[in-house]
């Protein structure tokens, strides 16, 4: 392609740049988010005595769908390339190496840049990019070697580029893996001015002996959840769907769990919560048989992708604490449970399924930012039911 259409830039960065620590800077964000004053917002109640805020819908329930994403589409599409490439599937690809296997995957953020670029925020989007990649590996039981980013947009604002490569070093960081390099597209008119496109791929390896596959999980495992810190990278099309018929500006308040506020930019903003650490050194005490990342699809098509064939899960809901960003989300739009729970990850981000033996050790030592939540077991018959 001629130069005047698109300039490759080829970023090649040393491992060490992993280990540098990223800033994030908190009130440049308030600066970036402008002058608009905040309100206070109450989550819609049925409850009587009490006042709705003027965030209704109109309208019927609103999907995912219906939103502009066909969740049966794309699983279709998996389908169909299986039969070109057989093994595919999994949240990450293995590929023999001796011992080992490498356990390759690649994923974005979704149209949770939309909301970047709307908010200012664009120094955690990159952890974001880390986080849905090295996620999906680590499922298998592999430690994260090396990330690689895809940068793409119109024209190069070198400061915005820096920000959101600072957030991916950060990501890295977290993830004990090196940034080994990336590519920066400058494509004239392919972009909106000031928007940009981000992709991200990561390496790990895992002991041939030690890769965690899901096929010794039987009736009776335990399923352990992990918190989210929100809606991650996933489900923004409807989020946004939401926040546009809410009428609420990004700036408004919005409650959390620890009875403090956070604006509905912020809350949608929070970045994916980076499992690599907590879910190496749980493994690592044995028993843990296989992993799901909740991502697009939920609980209702993650979950079931790591058990053997002819086994299912219930899901206790009442064990762990919806943040209220999902209830906002839920009823705001009139959604009703089940599209919910394929649609987000409703405060869970990661589930192990472990055995009985181990599940109360593993609960045991959680606390602080590594808690954990048995939400569940395995059951005999597919699917996922909910109680």
């Amino acid at each position: 392609m001629a130069a005047d259409r698109l300039l490759h830039l080829l970023r090649a960065a040393p491992a060490a740049s992993a280990a540098s620590p990223a800033s994030a800077d908190a009130s440049s964000r308030s600066r970036r988010r402008g002058a608009l004053q905040p309100q206070r917002l109450r989550l819609p109640s049925t409850a009587a005595g009490t006042r709705r805020a003027g965030v209704a819908c109109s309208g019927g329930a609103m999907t995912y769908k219906g939103a502009g994403v066909d969740i049966d589409a794309g699983t279709e599409l998996v389908r169909r390339i299986a039969r070109m490439a057989p093994g595919i599937g999994g949240f990450g690809g293995l590929f023999p190496w001796g011992d080992d296997y490498l356990v390759a995957g690649t994923d974005g953020v979704g149209t949770k840049l939309k909301l970047a670029f709307e908010t200012g925020i664009h120094d955690t989007i990159g952890t974001d990019l880390v986080a849905m990649s090295v996620n999906d590996i680590v499922t298998s039981g592999a430690k994260p070697l090396f990330f690689l980013d895809y940068f793409a947009t119109s024209k190069l604002d070198v400061d915005l580029a820096e920000k959101v490569i600072k957030g991916i070093v950060d990501g890295c960081q977290q993830s004990d893996c090196a940034l080994l390099g990336g590519e920066t597209a400058e494509m004239p008119g392919f972009y909106a001015e000031g928007e940009y496109d981000l992709s991200g791929f990561a390496v790990g390896a895992v002991k041939k002996d030690k890769v965690i596959d899901g096929k010794s999980i039987v009736d009776g495992d335990i399923l352990i959840g992990l918190p989210s810190s929100g809606v991650h990278s996933n489900g923004f099309s409807l989020a946004r769907r939401v926040l546009e018929k809410s009428g609420l500006s990004l700036n408004d308040q919005l409650p959390r769990n620890d009875g403090m506020t956070t604006t509905v930019g912020e809350a949608l903003m929070a970045p994916t919560v980076i499992y690599v650490k907590q879910v190496l050194e749980i493994i690592s005490r044995g028993g843990v048989k296989g992993l799901a990342h909740i991502t697009g699809g939920g609980f209702t098509d993650n979950i079931p992708r790591v058990f053997p064939s002819g086994l299912g899960a219930k899901i206790f809901t009442a064990t762990w604490e919806v943040p209220p960003v999902f209830k906002w989300i839920q009823q705001v739009g009139k959604i009703d449970d089940a599209e919910m729970r394929r649609t987000f990850n409703m405060g869970i981000g990661m589930v192990l399924v472990v055995s009985k033996e181990a599940a109360d050790g593993i609960l045991e030592s959680s606390h602080g930012p590594n808690h954990a939540y048995c939400i569940g077991e395995v059951t005999r018959g597919e699917g996922v039911q909910f109680a």
